[in-house]
């Protein structure tokens, strides 16, 4: 294990995420942001469509990429699923917002411990705190698990706009701020949140959640998952098309479907 690996993992450790970790150069980040354009000017917008890796290759090819899973494997360890994803898109001087939360309270998932996930959050333009970068509670994933409130706020980019209702100290809280190609890691019990883009410049980012392949999907009627490194041994879930080429429609029926099962179990988690 190098140096800045050790460095990762102790950091994700204490404190619930990991930042900045460099997976790809900002050319490379700005040639897949360019891919994200061209596709949402002939099929629409990418914001928050579930699993876009199953449609769109420039989402695959980031959710495979060597270094990510290098650095998910640090948490995880040998063997990897590629469970979700989303972009997770704000556009210039726009009020979308994320209240602070906990992502595994509303994910429907077991495990045998509570470390058997890791988000990845990848920039693919600058993440700051003028365009609304994550937030997050330090050490807040070894905490409580707090309810959460749905209010159904129409700028909650959260399904349910899902929300914690108590307050936190500024003192904890630390902004993630990347610039393109550099990706974070955050605990599914950590609290974060995120402020509307205030700026001029758009803020693109790809979200990625990876398990271990022993985690099960308790809600719902059943799940997908693409086996991205290592082995499956346990087989809780379905496996899902490799995507070679932009929105086949054998590919895009199935992610629809995929998408219709992930939104039962957001309503009913």
């Amino acid at each position: 294990m190098t140096e800045s690996t050790r460095y990762l993992k102790k950091q994700y450790e204490v404190d619930g995420v990991a930042f900045p970790i460099p997976v790809l150069s900002e050319n490379e980040a700005g040639d897949h942001h360019r891919r994200l354009v061209d596709i949402e000017n002939s099929h629409g917008s990418m914001h928050y469509r579930v699993k876009p890796y199953l449609i769109f290759s420039s989402a695959y090819e980031l959710a495979t990429n060597n270094a990510v899973l290098d650095a998910v494997e640090t948490v995880l360890g040998p063997d990897i699923l590629l469970w979700d994803s989303a972009y997770i898109i704000k556009e210039p001087q726009t009020s979308g917002f994320v209240s602070w939360h906990q992502d595994l309270t509303y994910w429907g998932l077991e495990s045998d411990s509570d470390d058997d996930l890791v988000t990845a959050w990848l920039a693919l333009t600058p993440a700051t705190k003028q365009n609304g970068c994550m937030r997050f509670v330090r050490a807040s994933h070894h905490g409580q698990h707090f309810d959460h409130q749905d209010t159904r706020e129409t700028d909650n980019i959260l399904h349910r706009g899902q929300t914690i209702t108590n307050r936190f100290r500024e003192a904890d809280i630390v902004s993630i701020e990347l610039r393109p190609g550099e990706m974070s890691l955050h605990h599914g019990w950590a609290i974060h949140s995120s402020q509307p883009n205030g700026s001029t410049q758009r803020r693109v980012g790809l979200s990625l959640q990876y398990l271990k392949p022993s985690v099960r999907q308790i809600v719902g009627s059943r799940e997908t998952a693409t086996l991205v490194r290592g082995r499956d041994a346990f087989g809780h879930f379905e496996s899902e098309p490799a995507c070679g080429e932009d929105f086949r429609q054998e590919s895009v029926e199935f992610q629809k479907e995929v998408e219709r099962l992930k939104r039962e179990v957001y309503d009913n988690a």
